[in-house]
């Protein structure tokens, strides 16, 4: 495992959606002041490379230089104030999620097993092992 390949991809994936939530910041002020930019900013962002942060900036830059200057200030911005939370946050998420998953997936065989052992009185939890077949 390449940890340093894996912090690489996941800062990308982290840039690119920080990249997508400040267009929707953008759009979002936009429609209120200028709602036909906000109109452009949107169509363009669906048809551009939104799910590549830095080719959607060069793209957006060569059509609207300060639409590209302002979504990469609020990325900035962005960047600076969320990343000051994440790594606990995302420590403490992920963690939370486990024992969720841990949980739901305990309760799921416990009450099959259950199930199974309702159904067959013989194979109840409580029965001994049949000892009567081992030989010494």
């Amino acid at each position: 495992m390449d940890l340093k390949q894996v912090a690489k991809d996941t800062a990308k994936v982290l840039a690119s959606y920080l990249t997508y939530q400040s267009v929707r910041i953008v759009v979002a002020q936009l429609s209120e002041t200028n709602p036909p930019l906000a109109i452009w900013l949107n169509d363009f962002s669906t048809k551009g490379k939104i799910q590549d942060g830095e080719a959607y900036i060069e793209e957006l830059l060569r059509e609207n230089q300060d639409l590209g200057f302002r979504i990469m200030t609020v990325r900035e911005y962005l960047a600076h104030d969320v990343t000051e939370f994440l790594p606990e946050m995302v420590c403490t998420g992920i963690q939370q999620a486990n024992m969720e998953h841990r949980r739901q997936h305990l309760e799921r065989i416990t009450q099959l097993n259950w199930s199974v052992s309702s159904s067959n009185p013989e194979a109840s939890i409580d029965s001994e092992p049949n000892l009567d077949n081992l030989s010494s």
